[in-house]
């Protein structure tokens, strides 16, 4: 396929999992991508003759900045954003902090706010897209996520709303909810003593035809940021296996 000919995108949380696999579908499919993530150890690994890689920490406003300029530099302009930086925690509500919050919707929200803020004069330019990844977590009851669904359900709100203010533009948006995915955050998943595992954690959000791989949702994020998706704004598209039907 070669939907992202001449296309220019930026991706974040490119150092593993979904970010990972999104970087290089875009760029198998011609797209040159800018790839982001904290994790300079796992940008290094991503080699691609159509991928850049930046370090930069989405939760930090002036790493943002200096992405959003860096990638626009780079490639001379941007049809598209895809933000899948994102951080997982599973607290009990009795243990939750303040901290447990700014942390995850730093990096959950705001981060992808900024990116948004940021890559907008961008994509106002080139009529592009944003592609926000939320969760299923944002939309559905999931114990012990109360936090993470929290910063979910607000980066669901903010592509909602954000695809009505840019939609006069030209601009889409569109969210991206997976399921369970094989991806580290979920394989490095700890589930609190005493949680009420069978019955509670995993019979609430098992997928009914397995764990998903990374690939398969990029190819949903890939769709939604191509030609193939553009009459696609203010849409939330899950993919998730099954496990909320």
């Amino acid at each position: 396929m070669n939907r992202f000919a001449g296309k220019r995108l930026l991706v974040t949380g490119a150092a593993s999992g979904i970010g990972r696999a999104t970087a290089l579908r875009l760029a198998a499919e011609n797209g040159c991508v800018v790839a982001i993530d904290r994790d300079s150890v796992g940008l290094k690994e991503l080699k691609d003759n159509r991928i850049t890689v930046h370090v930069a920490d989405v939760a930090k406003e002036s790493d943002v900045v200096d992405a959003v300029n860096t990638a626009g530099e780079i490639l001379g302009g941007l049809d598209a954003l895809i933000n899948v930086a994102g951080v997982h925690r599973i607290t009990p509500m009795d243990a939750l902090t303040p901290a447990d919050f700014h942390d995850l919707f730093a990096i959950n929200c705001i981060g992808p706010a900024l990116l948004c803020r940021e890559a907008m004069p961008y994509l106002m330019d080139t009529r592009g897209v944003v592609v926000n990844v939320a969760s299923t977590a944002a939309t559905h009851g999931h114990p012990y996520m109360t936090a993470y669904a929290a910063s979910k359900g607000a980066l669901l709100a903010l592509s909602y709303s954000l695809a009505a203010e840019v939609a006069p533009h030209g601009v889409r948006v569109v969210a991206v909810s997976p399921g369970g995915v094989r991806t580290p955050m979920v394989t490095t998943m700890e589930v609190p003593e005493g949680a009420d595992i069978d019955l509670n954690f995993f019979s609430r959000t098992q997928p009914l035809t397995g764990y998903g791989e990374p690939e398969q949702i990029a190819a949903t994020i890939a769709y939604a940021a191509s030609s193939d998706g553009s009459y696609l704004t203010g849409v939330d598209l899950r993919v998730d296996g099954g496990s909320h039907v």
